[in-house]
C-alpha cells in the first residue's frame, strides 16, 4: 500500500501542481510588467521551489559528450555493448578510435543504492582522458517485468561477473560504494574457479566490506531491526501501469526520504536559499541548486530480493568479512584471490561507511601480494568527494589512474 499511497499522493497533487507551475510562468515572463516587482519576483520562486520539491524527477541525461587526450577534444558515443535484465553494459567510446585500444579498460560499477548510475558523471569524466571506460547502467526495477523473475545479491555477483567476462582479460573494476561487496564476491570466485578473465585490478571506493568498523547511523540503523521488518515495513510492490507492476521492490523515494532526513536541515537551508536567490536574480547560485537537486532527486527502486540481501549479508551478519558468505551454495573465498591487485579509497569525513569499512578488504584478501595492494585515505573529503568533486579530480583520481597503470597489463 505504501507505493499507491505515494501514487496517489501525486495524482491528488497534480491540479495544485498545474496551478502553480501557471502562477510561475506568469510572474516570470518577460511581458508581465508584475514579473519585475518584488511581489512578482516572489510568487514566482515560492512556486518553483513548491514545483520542485513536489515533482518527480526521470533520469538524468549523462552530458558527456566529449574528453580531451593531451590537449585534443574527443567526440564521445555513448554504445550499449551488453544487455542484461537489470543492467546494461554501457561504454563511452571514442569516436573514429583514437587510439582507444591502448588505453587500460576500466568498469565502473555503479552503485545499487537508489540513485541512477548518472550520480557518477563527474566518475566518468575524471577516468576519461586516460582510459577506456565502462560502466554499469542499472535499470529501474520498477521498468523491469515481473516476469523475467527475482533479482538478488547472487545475481548481482553473476551480473558483474559476465560483464568482466565479455570485457575480456586484463580489466581494471572500479566499485563505487556498495558494489564493493558484490565486486569483492565476484573476484573471489573467479579466482577459486582460475578464470583466465579475472581482473588486473580492482579499486573499492567507500564500500561497506566490513561495517562493525567505525559503524555509522546508516549501520546502526540496519542493526536495529530484524530482517523481517525491512521485509514489512519497506518493501512494497509496483503499482500499475508501470512495466515492472506487482514486482516486490524498494522505492526509490523511500531511500531519497533516509538520505533527506539524515541531513534535513542542510536541504531545508538550501530550499530556502533557493528562493533568496530566485527573488534577488542570483542566477548562477540558483543554476547551482537545481543542477545538484535533478541528480539528486532522481531516484530508481531497486528489486527487493536484492535490497534485502544486502542488508542481511553486509549490514546485519557481515558474512563477507567474516568468511561465510555463501554464493549459490559456495563459500565465497576471498583468500583465493592471488592476481588481482587491490586498491581501497576512502573519506575520512565519510557518514555513510565510515572509515576502515573499506580498507577491511586488506585483511580479508590476505594472498593478494603486498606490492599489489595500496590502501588510500583522503583526509578531506565525505562520502560524496570519494567518487566526485574537485577533491576526487585533483587528489584520489590521479592515484587511481597511477595504480591501474602500475598494474595494467600489456
Amino acid at each position: 500500500m505504501l507505493y499507491h499511497t505515494y501514487e496517489l499522493t501525486h495524482a491528488a497533487l497534480s491540479p495544485l501542481k498545474a496551478f502553480t507551475q501557471t502562477a510561475q510562468y506568469l510572474n516570470s515572463s518577460i511581458y508581465n510588467p508584475l514579473a519585475y516587482t518584488p511581489m512578482g519576483k516572489s510568487v514566482a520562486a515560492a512556486c518553483e521551489v513548491f514545483n520542485r520539491t513536489t515533482r518527480r524527477y526521470g533520469k538524468p541525461e549523462w552530458g558527456i559528450e566529449s574528453t580531451t587526450q593531451d590537449g585534443e577534444v574527443i567526440p564521445l558515443s555513448r554504445e550499449i555493448q551488453l544487455c542484461t535484465p537489470f543492467c546494461d553494459l554501457l561504454h563511452f567510446r571514442r569516436d573514429q578510435g583514437h587510439g582507444m585500444e591502448a588505453l587500460p579498460k576500466v568498469l565502473i560499477v555503479a552503485p545499487l543504492s537508489g540513485h541512477y548510475p548518472t550520480l557518477l558523471r563527474g566518475t566518468v569524466a575524471a577516468m576519461l582522458p586516460e582510459h577506456d571506460v565502462y560502466i554499469t547502467d542499472w535499470r529501474d526495477a520498477r521498468m523491469v517485468p515481473a516476469s523475467l523473475g527475482p533479482w538478488g545479491l547472487d545475481d548481482c555477483i553473476d551480473t558483474i561477473s559476465d560483464l568482466i567476462r565479455f570485457m575480456g582479460e586484463g580489466v581494471h573494476v572500479i566499485a563505487v560504494c556498495q558494489p564493493s561487496v558484490p565486486v569483492l564476491a565476484a573476484c573471489a570466485i573467479m579466482a577459486e574457479d582460475n578464470d583466465p578473465c579475472q581482473p588486473a585490478s580492482m579499486i573499492l571506493m567507500g564500500g561497506p566490506i566490513d561495517t562493525r568498523k567505525n559503524p555509522t547511523s546508516v549501520n546502526r540503523h540496519a542493526k536495529t531491526k530484524d530482517i523481517s521488518w525491512f521485509e514489512n515495513t519497506v518493501i512494497s510492490r509496483v503499482p500499475f501501469p508501470h512495466p515492472g507492476m506487482m514486482r516486490s521492490v524498494y522505492p526509490g523515494f523511500i531511500q531519497l526520504t533516509g538520505f533527506m532526513t539524515m541531513n534535513l536541515n542542510r536541504h531545508m537551508k538550501a530550499h530556502v536559499s533557493l528562493y533568496n536567490d530566485l527573488v534577488k536574480g542570483d542566477g548562477d547560485s540558483a543554476d547551482q541548486h537545481r543542477d545538484f537537486y535533478d541528480e539528486y532527486m532522481s531516484v530508481m527502486d531497486l528489486p527487493a530480493e536484492f535490497y534485502l540481501d544486502t542488508v542481511k549479508t553486509v549490514f546485519q551478519d557481515h558474512t563477507l568479512a567474516d568468511g561465510k558468505m555463501i554464493y549459490r551454495d559456495r563459500v565465497v573465498t576471498p583468500k583465493a584471490i592471488t592476481k588481482t591487485a587491490l586498491m581501497t579509497v576512502e573519506g575520512a569525513k565519510d557518514d555513510i561507511c565510515g572509515l576502515g569499512q573499506t580498507a577491511a578488504a586488506h585483511e580479508i584478501c590476505e594472498n593478494i601480494p603486498t606490492t599489489m595492494k595500496l590502501e588510500f585515505v583522503n583526509q578531506n573529503v565525505g562520502h560524496y568527494g570519494v567518487f566526485n568533486g574537485k577533491r576526487w579530480r585533483t587528489e584520489t583520481q590521479p592515484e587511481i589512474a597511477k595504480f591501474i597503470r602500475a598494474h595494467n597489463l600489456e
